[in-house]
């Protein structure tokens, strides 16, 4: 069965984890936006979760499908 649900879970984290993270970076100077998360970028770090967990999907995705040939 060659279905692997990591590929496109860590694709779409990724990509949203990207697009999240740019906004973040910019609108750092914004201090009224970011007003209600006590002062932190929680664009940006929530971005930048969401890129290390899209990555680690899609990190796992590849070395299953290594182990697979061997």
């Amino acid at each position: 069965m060659g279905l692997d649900i990591k590929i496109p879970i860590g694709l779409m984290f990724s990509i949203l984890g990207i697009i999240l993270t740019i906004l973040g970076f910019i609108t750092n100077g914004d201090a009224e936006m970011y007003e209600r998360s006590l002062g932190h970028n929680i664009n940006l770090w929530s971005g930048l979760s969401m890129i290390v967990f899209g990555a680690f999907m899609l990190l796992t995705s590849t070395l299953v499908k290594k182990k697979k040939k061997e």
